[in-house]
């Protein structure tokens, strides 16, 4: 059974806008989905909130398909994944993973 990982983030003070995706398209989303584990990789960026002019609560979203998680545990602990997940920690604020199993 694969599992979806959403993870919800906002930028830390400082980190530009244009670093990150910078970083995000040339770097994060490149190599995690080059993991065998990965079925797909992907970032989103925060438009709006449907039907309101309020601020969404995180500015990006990542949805992460993992098919096999021992594996992506595996794969997350390799020097290449760790060096990624530091760049992306230090970028990263309001941090939340969440882990889901598709209903249907």
């Amino acid at each position: 059974m694969s599992t979806k990982i959403v993870a919800l983030f906002n930028l830390k003070p400082g980190v530009s806008v244009a670093d990150y995706e910078a970083w995000a398209k040339t770097k994060d989303i490149p190599t995690v989905n080059g993991l065998k584990s990965v079925d797909s990789f992907e970032v989103y960026k925060s438009t709006g909130l449907l039907g309101t002019d309020d601020k969404p609560p995180y500015a990006y979203i990542e949805t992460i398909d993992v098919n096999d998680m021992d594996g992506f545990g595996g794969e997350v602990s390799t020097e290449t994944m760790q060096a990624i997940a530091a760049e992306f920690q230090a970028m990263a604020d309001d941090l939340v993973f969440i882990m889901t199993d598709r209903l249907g």
